[in-house]
C-alpha cells in the first residue's frame, strides 16, 4: 500500500516558501537524527558553518525495464541550490513532522526498510515530477546504499558561494516494466527538462563539456551505477549483492565544488575523491581518523623531530649527480621522478636518497611496477576479464619491449597519466644497465602472471584462506623484496649472495603487505576487493559477511572485530624477526636506510592499529611526527633493533591490559609469543639505547641547568658556591663526549660513495 502526506503541499509554496518551512533531519556523522533546521540554514555555507549543516537525503533512480533506460530531470533554473544542472529521477530530503513518518532509524537502515525515505521519495517524485503515488508501490523502491557528501553550489554562485548541500544521501531504485505506464507532469518550478537515456547516452552526456551534472549524480556514477548497479540492473533490483546498509561512504566534491562562503576545504581525506586528478579506487573516500593540531602538538619529541628532520637531517636526493645527469634524458627523468611522487607518495623520499649509482634503477622498477598496478586495479575500462588479463600477461612484451608503448583510458589520475605517458618511463628503462633490465623484466613478467590469477577471482568477501592470503601477498610485495635485492645485489653496493636470499626479501615484502590490508580493511572492503582470509574473519563475524565490522557502534560486534583485528595483526608480526634478519645481512648505509624506514613504520603501524576500532570505521595512519621520529632512527641495525623492540612492548601491553580488563582474546597467548620473540631479539640494543638516551639527556639537563645559572646568576638565591652551577656545562658536554665514545660503536655500514671507490 502507498501513501502519500497529506501535511505538505509542494504546489501551495513557492522555492523561497519552502527553504524556510521545509524542516531537514540534522545528522551526526554516523547518520544518527540529532535534530531538525530550515531547509534554508541546512544549505547555507558561511565562516561559521563552512559546509552547513549535515542533513538526510535521497537519490531516487526511475528505470524503464524494457529498454533499460533511466529518466534524468534537469533541475529547473528557478532552483536556488545548483539550478539548470542535470541529475538522477529526484534527489530531495525526507522532512520532520511528516506524515506517515520520514524518519528512518538505525534499525531502519540495517534491515533495508527504510520506509521513512521512501515515503520521502513518493510525496517528491509526485511534487517535482507529477507521477502519482499509485503508480509508486512503495515496496517496489530499492534501497542500495548512503553516502556522505557534500559541495559548495561555486558553479552557480561564484566562489564565495552561500550555497551549497552537506548531505547523508540513501540511494534508492524503482523500475517499471515500461515507461508508459507512468504519468510525468513536471512541475516547472522545480524541473525544466526530463529525459530517459541509455547507459551509453549518458555516459555521451558526461562527456559533453556544455553540460552541467549535479556533484551528487556523478559522484554516484562514478563510483557505482555505470559500472556495477545499471550494468547489472536485474541483480541490482532482484538480489542484495550491491546492497550496503553498513558503511557510509564518504566523499568530497570535485576539486570546482570547493570553497563557498566558508571557504571550505577538504574534509575527508588530502585528496578530493571527486577530483580525477587524484587516486583510484577507495583511496580518500573513506574518513581518515587523525589526531587534532593540539594533540599532536603534545608530542613534544615528535614535535623536535619533526624540525630536525625538515631543516636539519632531511633525506637528501642525489638525482642531481653528474652521473645521472649524464646518463639519462633530462625530460623524461624528470617525468619519472615527478609522477613517482604523485603516485608512491611515501616511497619517493626514500627511493631519491639511494645512491645514484643505482637509484634510477630502483625508479624504473617501481613505475613499472605501478603502471602494472594500474591495470590490475582498473574494474571498469577492460569489455572482460579476458581481455584485462591479456594485457597483464603481456606487459613485459608490449610495454617493456616496445619503446613507443602507451596505454589510454585506463586508470585514474595520475596513475591514468602514468600510462598515458609510458614511453618517457621507457627511454629511462632503456639506458639502465642490462642486468637491471633483466630484473625488472622478470619480476613484471611473474608479477603479471600472479595478478592474473587473481583478477577472475571474487574478492568482495576477501581471500579464502591464510595460504591465498600468502600468495597473494608474495606476488603483489615479495616478488618486489625479491627483485630489490636482486638490483641491490646488481649494483656491486650489497654482497652477491644477497640476490640468492628469497625466503628473507619474500617476508620482507609480505610484511609490509599485510601491514597494509590490515590498515586498508574499509577501503579494500568499499571497492569490493578485499583480502582478508576468510578462514580468519569468518571466526569472528556472526552475519557472514566482511561488512560485519563496521557496525562499531554495536559491543557485541565491536569485540568480535578487534578479536579478528588482533589476530591479524600477530600473522603480521610473525615476519618480524626475518625482516630483521634481513637487515642484517645489508652492508651500505643508504640502501639499508630504504629497506628500514619502510620495515619500522609498519611495525608502528601494526601497534597503532592493534585493537584499535577506528580501523573499521575509517583509515588510521600514524602521526606524522613519528614519522619523521623514526626515520631519524633508522641509521643502523641498532637503532632499528630498538624500534622494534619499543612497538613489540607496546603491543604486549596493550594485550595485556586487555586480559586484566577481562577481554576473551583468543589470540592472547600468539600474541605474547612473537611479542617476546622480537623483545628477546632485540634487547641488547635496546638496552644499550636506552642508556645512551637517558644519560644524553642528563647531559642535556646539566648544561640547561648551568646555562639557566649562568645567566640569571644574580638572580639565584641558592646558598651554592658561585662556579657550582655554571661549571655544569662543561661537565655535561664531557658526559656527551663520554657517551659518544663508550657507547657509538661501528655499525657494520659503509656509504655508498666508501662501496664505490672500493
Amino acid at each position: 500500500m502507498t501513501t502519500t502526506s497529506k501535511l505538505w503541499d509542494g504546489n501551495a509554496m513557492s522555492q523561497e516558501d519552502m527553504m524556510i518551512k521545509d524542516t531537514v533531519l540534522v545528522l551526526d556523522d554516523n547518520d544518527n537524527v540529532i535534530g531538525s533546521a530550515s531547509k534554508r540554514s541546512s544549505h547555507e555555507f558561511t565562516t561559521d558553518q563552512p559546509r552547513a549543516i549535515l542533513h538526510r537525503a535521497f537519490s531516487v533512480f526511475l528505470f524503464d525495464e524494457s529498454t533499460g533506460e533511466l529518466l534524468l530531470q534537469q533541475r529547473a533554473s528557478t532552483k536556488i541550490t545548483f539550478p539548470n544542472v542535470w541529475t538522477n529521477t529526484c534527489c530531495s530530503h525526507p522532512l520532520h513532522g511528516m506524515e506517515p513518518s520520514e524518519v528512518d532509524s538505525p534499525e531502519d537502515v540495517a534491515n533495508g526498510s527504510v520506509l521513512g525515505a521512501k515515503y520521502a521519495a513518493i510525496r517528491k517524485l509526485d511534487h517535482e515530477l507529477g507521477i502519482p503515488a499509485k503508480q509508486l508501490p512503495i515496496e517496489k523502491f530499492k534501497f542500495l546504499t548512503r553516502l556522505h557528501y557534500w559541495a559548495a553550489d561555486t558553479v552557480t554562485h561564484g566562489n564565495d558561494s552561500p550555497w551549497g548541500e552537506h548531505e547523508i544521501d540513501y540511494v534508492l531504485f524503482f523500475c517499471v516494466k515500461s515507461k508508459d505506464e507512468l504519468t510525468i507532469k513536471p512541475h516547472p518550478d522545480e524541473v525544466d527538462a526530463c529525459k530517459w537515456v541509455t547507459r551509453q547516452q549518458l555516459i555521451d552526456m558526461m562527456d559533453d563539456p556544455e553540460l552541467l551534472f549535479s556533484p551528487w549524480f556523478r559522484l554516484i556514477c562514478k563510483k557505482w551505477l555505470l559500472d556495477l548497479w545499471w550494468k547489472d540492473l536485474d541483480t541490482t533490483m532482484t538480489t542484495d549483492k550491491y546492497c550496503d546498509f553498513v558503511q557510509i561512504h564518504c566523499f568530497d566534491p570535485p576539486k570546482e565544488h570547493l570553497g563557498g562562503g566558508g571557504n571550505a576545504g577538504l574534509l575527508f581525506e588530502d585528496e578530493a575523491a571527486g577530483d580525477k586528478s587524484k587516486k583510484q579506487g577507495a583511496y580518500g573516500k573513506i574518513k581518515t581518523h587523525k589526531e587534532s593540531l593540539f594533540k599532536q602538538l603534545l608530542h613534544v619529541d615528535e614535535v623536535f623531530a619533526a624540525l630536525y628532520f625538515l631543516y636539519v637531517k632531511p633525506l637528501k636526493s642525489n638525482l642531481e649527480t653528474p652521473y645521472i645527469r649524464d646518463t639519462f634524458d633530462a625530460n623524461d627523468l624528470a617525468f619519472c621522478d615527478d609522477i613517482l611522487v604523485k603516485v608512491s607518495r611515501s616511497f619517493a623520499a626514500v627511493i631519491q636518497q639511494l645512491p645514484s649509482t643505482m637509484l634510477v634503477d630502483i625508479l624504473v622498477f617501481y613505475l613499472v611496477l605501478r603502471a602494472l598496478d594500474t591495470i590490475e586495479d582498473d574494474t571498469s575500462s577492460f569489455p572482460s576479464q579476458e581481455v584485462k588479463i591479456k594485457y597483464l600477461l603481456n606487459f613485459h612484451k608490449t610495454a617493456l619491449a616496445d619503446p613507443t608503448w602507451t596505454m589510454d583510458g585506463v586508470g585514474e589520475a595520475d596513475e591514468k597519466r602514468l600510462l598515458q605517458n609510458f614511453d618517457k618511463c621507457h627511454r629511462v628503462y632503456a639506458k639502465l644497465n642490462e642486468k637491471s633490465r633483466r630484473v625488472i623484466s622478470d619480476i613484471a613478467q611473474r608479477m603479471a602472471t600472479g595478478m592474473a590469477e587473481f583478477v577472475g577471482k571474487d574478492l568482495g568477501q576477501g581471500t579464502t584462506d591464510i595460504d591465498q592470503y600468502n600468495r597473494y601477498c608474495h606476488f603483489v610485495a615479495g616478488l618486489v623484496g625479491e627483485g630489490l635485492s636482486r638490483l641491490f645485489a646488481a649494483s656491486g653496493l650489497e654482497k652477491p649472495s644477497l640476490a640468492s636470499e628469497l625466503f628473507l626479501s619474500d617476508q620482507m615484502g609480505l610484511f609490509l603487505q599485510k601491514t597494509n590490508i590490515i590498515r586498508d580493511y574499509l577501503e579494500d572492503y568499499v571497492d569490493h576487493r578485499a583480502f582478508w582470509p576468510q578462514t580468519i574473519w569468518m571466526k569472528y563475524a556472526k552475519s557472514g559477511e566482511l561488512g560485519y565490522f563496521t557496525n562499531q557502534q554495536d559491543p557485541e560486534v565491536r569485540e568480535c572485530s578487534l578479536a579478528c583485528l588482533n589476530e591479524l595483526v600477530t600473522d603480521a608480526l610473525k615476519l618480524a624477526p626475518d625482516c630483521l634478519n634481513y637487515m642484517s645481512k645489508l652492508q651500505c648505509t643508504e640502501i639499508f636506510r630504504f629497506c628500514a624506514i619502510p620495515q619500522v613504520m609498519a611495525i608502528s603501524t601494526l601497534d597503532y592499529c592493534y585493537a584499535n576500532s577506528n580501523v573499521f570505521t575509517g583509515v588510521v595512519k600514524i602521526r606524522k611526527g613519528t614519522s619523521c621520529k623514526l626515520i631519524l632512527r633508522t641509521n643502523n641495525l641498532e637503532e632499528v633493533h630498538d624500534t622494534f623492540y619499543q612497538f613489540a612492548q607496546s603491543i604486549l601491553n596493550k594485550a595485556n591490559v586487555n586480559r586484566a580488563l577481562g577481554v576473551d582474546d583468543p589470540s592472547y597467548a600468539r600474541t605474547v609469543k612473537i611479542c617476546e620473540t622480537v623483545m628477546e631479539t632485540t634487547a641488547q640494543a635496546h638496552n644499550k639505547q636506552k642508556t645512551i638516551r637517558r644519560m644524553k639527556m642528563l647531559a642535556t639537563v646539566g648544561v640547561l641547568v648551568g646555562c639557566t645559572a649562568t645567566f640569571f646568576k644574580d638572580d639565584i638565591s641558592l646558598k651554592i658556591p658561585s662556579g657550582i652551577l655554571p661549571s655544569l656545562i662543561p661537565i655535561a658536554l664531557g658526559v656527551h663526549a663520554y657517551v659518544q665514545y663508550k657507547y657509538t660503536q661501528p655499525t657494520g655500514l659503509t656509504d655508498a660513495k666508501v662501496l664505490e671507490q672500493k
